[in-house]
């Protein structure tokens, strides 16, 4: 699916519709691989998705952290990960992350920045959400 969206405040209410539905029952994936070049709306797009969620912490990217963990009130996860940094041993630092265990599990809901690094250790049935920067205001936002 194409998106199209003309402001910032539009990737965000689509994020915020993804995890809306998400909490809902609607929506069917738990783990959102994102990419896209820098500035082509995945952060904000991220925080539209948690507000949809529920979580009422401010969002940023956790781009010297790696991940961040958000609990949400219906009982599950909320996991937030910004790969932009990490460049040798990916494998490895997945590991130390625990994002293999992570993924497992269904309480855990999943969204990754700059997934494209990890792409062949994507689990199969992630959502990839590619960002694409059309001029100052819009973005073409494909969905898989």
């Amino acid at each position: 699916m194409e998106i199209i969206t003309k402001s910032a405040e539009e990737t965000k209410e689509l994020g915020r519709k993804i995890g809306s539905d998400l909490t809902s029952g609607k929506g069917g994936c738990r783990i959102f691989a994102l990419t896209g070049n820098l500035g082509s709306g995945k952060t904000t797009f991220v925080q539209g998705f948690a507000e949809g969620l529920g979580v009422t912490s401010r969002i940023i990217s956790p781009t010297f952290i790696l991940m961040k963990t958000y609990k949400l009130q219906s009982g599950l996860n909320f996991y937030h990960l910004d790969l932009y940094r990490l460049e040798n041993s990916l494998k490895q630092e997945i590991e130390n992350l625990g994002l293999t265990d992570l993924w497992q599990n269904p309480l855990n809901i999943i969204i990754i920045e700059w997934a494209e690094k990890i792409k062949e250790l994507m689990p199969k049935g992630a959502c990839w959400v590619k960002f694409e920067t059309m001029n100052e205001n819009e973005r073409r936002i494909n969905i898989e």
